[in-house]
């Protein structure tokens, strides 16, 4: 089966993938332990509580904390450690199939989903910017568009010739995209939750 892309290592792109996905696991350890703290002793005063608006305590104990039945956080322990995989095997010359990169994409968009939704539940339902949480979507908010763009413009998930110029074009702009993400992310939290009167 032909491996993609067929140029050069995406080296940015495997960078990336491993600062990322260990920012993002070791903010899913924090959560854990957070977790288990909670659970030993329910009146604990968590390291991540800083505020009535930024803390996790609360986060962890709603039902949204532990959507698949289980706390998210061990979600997260499994889950970073795809990108980390993906990233060292790209830099160790590895060339990955086009069904690969297609499952790890949709794993990319399958992650921001959950991020979008838990972010929304956070700021709309919980009232709440959880800290490690945070750090967790803005680690896995790059990392989609890096993937997504990549791999619309090698042709991994089929576009026209034009579409991938554009795409190959885009994806210099990751970490704009990223940045102007952030800012609308930021937008809404302040809207929301007037955040920076509890600064």
């Amino acid at each position: 089966m032909t491996s993609f892309p067929s140029t050069k290592r995406p080296v940015v792109l495997a960078f990336l993938l491993i600062v990322g996905g260990v920012i993002g696991w070791y903010s899913s350890f924090e959560l854990t332990l957070a977790k288990f703290e909670v659970l030993l002793n329910p009146s604990a005063d968590l390291s991540c509580n800083f505020s009535l608006i930024v803390q996790c305590g609360k986060n962890l104990d709603s039902w949204q904390g532990s959507v698949f039945g289980f706390p998210n956080p061990l979600l997260g322990l499994a889950a970073f450690c795809a990108p980390v995989f993906v990233g060292v095997a790209i830099l160790a010359g590895a060339k990955f199939a086009r069904w690969f990169w297609l499952l790890f994409a949709l794993g990319m968009t399958g992650g921001l989903a959950l991020v979008i939704w838990l972010l929304s539940q956070s700021i709309f339902s919980l009232g709440t910017l959880c800290p490690w949480c945070m750090v967790v979507w803005s680690v896995t908010i790059p990392m989609f568009w890096a993937v997504i763009l990549y791999c619309l413009s090698q042709g991994v998930i089929p576009t026209t010739g034009a579409a991938r110029r554009f795409f190959r074009a885009a994806y210099g702009w990751v970490p704009f995209i990223t940045v102007a993400s952030y800012l609308v992310i930021a937008l809404i939290a302040q809207l929301r939750l007037d955040v920076l009167s509890y600064l």
